[in-house]
């Protein structure tokens, strides 16, 4: 009897040790979200979710919650070194007769990050995997001194075994191979592919590899960018991974993906944002390479654009400033003519949103295309509770119905275009670590507009009397998801 009477008193007595840590830590994080000043949206929900589910919020918030902000990603005297070893190839705006807005536009980007405009480049573009895989093979086995790549997904399927091949054949050739992979979005690959990588002589490595301890302060911010750099003259970037399903469609019936091959002093800013994030992975600091005058000319496509002026925009949850949501921001704040989005999920930022219904109700021509179905169910369901917002100001929908629309992709007037890694979602803008190209030409845009409009024939335009009359229970799944918007 007594034991039983002690063992209550126990149970008691840890229920309310338990309650008051629990009750204690909610209302330190709580006070922590709100001395932080975030957005109102993203405070409130995080609250919301520490007041009414206390211990399942404070998990949620350890492993999604926190705030890296102003956090360095590489030293100050790192910072000059590299700056240093840059090749001095930046290019006056002011000689490329460019729009005032455009130049708007640069003066940001500058801002924001000191991040310089290069030109002249010559730009090519991938709308397949399959054209992108080619040529990227074909550079890496051409490779005389260096190959660096970033991505987020490295699969060892047959399209991830083919570039390793490359690579591995390459570095036993004794050009130096450095990869960064991100764990999350590689988890999937076992760890014997990438010790076979590094058996051949490839320095590859995770980005905020996620183990115990560190696995809540590093699960949530993912290395997202796409971005490969050969001989410090070759430069990938885009939105295509390494795996099989970027170039056969995997569950989709085809895969539509913009993807970017550059030549030119851009690539310059390409090398050292690699050198930045392998840096901060603690790997050193990495010679950048110059390109040798014996080195064959590289040949393009047809469809490849020369003379563009470029500037490269790197943003990630460490900056000061959300790079480029405020360079998207600003550029919808210039259009005059026409706003084109390309974005696999669209989850925008109540800024963005308001940017995109202001340019419609100003008469600019705002069309946003997004794949009736995507990769993530969540994601579809999160981004069609925003159509609704749109069509009443305006703004077209078109959904792609042939396959997966993977596209990151942005047009604005006759002179800018946008492309690379960033998704039109909060993730993308708060908690990844991306890469963007800011493209100035109008030969080149008008390229990628014809690009965008070739693509509307495989898209079903939202009529808002028929959109309106969705299942209910659709409607209710779309609102709920739009909760989660924020922290998904």
């Amino acid at each position: 009897m007594f034991d039983t009477i002690a063992s209550l008193v126990n149970s008691e007595w840890l229920y309310t040790a338990f309650a008051a840590v629990a009750l204690g830590s909610t209302i330190v994080i709580v006070v922590v979200i709100l001395s932080e000043n975030r957005n109102p949206v993203k405070s409130l929900a995080w609250v919301t979710v520490l007041l009414l589910l206390p211990v399942v919020g404070l998990v949620l918030y350890l492993f999604f919650g926190r705030n890296i902000k102003n956090k360095r990603m590489i030293s100050r005297r790192n910072r000059r070194k590299l700056r240093r070893r840059e090749k001095k190839t930046k290019a006056s705006p002011a000689d490329y007769d460019l729009s005032p807005e455009s130049i708007a536009q640069l003066n940001l980007g500058r801002s924001l990050s000191g991040a310089q405009f290069y030109a002249p480049n010559t730009v090519e573009v991938f709308a397949s995997g399959a054209a992108k895989i080619d040529a990227l093979e074909a550079d890496i086995r051409a490779a005389r001194h260096s190959v660096n790549l970033e991505y987020y997904i490295f699969e060892a399927d047959g399209t991830g075994r083919r570039i390793a091949e490359a690579l591995m054949e390459r570095a036993r050739a004794g050009v130096k191979v450095r990869l960064i992979y991100d764990h999350v979005g590689s988890f999937s690959v076992r760890s014997r592919f990438f010790k076979e990588l590094r058996k051949s002589g490839i320095e590859a490595y995770p980005f905020f590899k996620v183990s115990f301890p560190q696995l809540a302060t590093r699960v949530n911010w993912r290395n997202h960018r796409k971005i490969c750099v050969i001989d410090g003259r070759i430069g990938y970037l885009g939105g295509m991974n390494i795996a099989d399903r970027y170039v056969d469609g995997g569950k989709f019936d085809c895969w539509r993906d913009t993807h970017v091959r550059v030549t030119g002093p851009i690539v310059d800013a390409m090398q050292y944002s690699f050198a930045v994030d392998w840096n901060f992975m603690g790997r050193g600091l990495i010679e950048l390479d110059v390109p040798s005058d014996d080195m064959p000319d590289v040949s393009f496509g047809p469809s490849a654009v020369s003379g563009v002026g470029v500037q490269m925009l790197s943003s990630g949850p460490m900056a000061e400033w959300s790079n480029i949501a405020l360079a998207f921001q600003k550029a919808i704040a210039n259009a005059r003519k026409r706003v084109y989005i390309q974005t696999p999920y669209f989850l925008p930022t109540e800024g963005l949103l308001k940017s995109l219904q202001a340019a419609a109700l100003s008469h600019v021509d705002v069309r946003i295309m997004a794949p009736i179905k995507s990769d993530s169910a969540m994601l579809t369901h999160a981004s069609a509770s925003y159509v609704a917002e749109c069509l009443k100001a305006g703004i077209k929908i078109y959904l792609y119905k042939k396959g997966m629309l993977h596209s990151k992709m942005m047009i604005v007037d006759d002179e800018m275009v946008t492309i690379g890694s960033t998704n039109f979602d909060f993730r993308s803008f708060d908690y990844n670590f991306e890469a963007n190209l800011f493209f100035y030409s109008k030969e080149f845009n008008g390229r990628m507009l014809a690009l965008f409009r070739s693509d509307l024939a495989d898209c079903l335009r939202v009529v808002p009397d028929k959109w309106k009359r969705r299942p209910f229970g659709v409607k209710v799944a779309e609102s709920v998801l739009r909760l989660l918007s924020p922290v998904l």
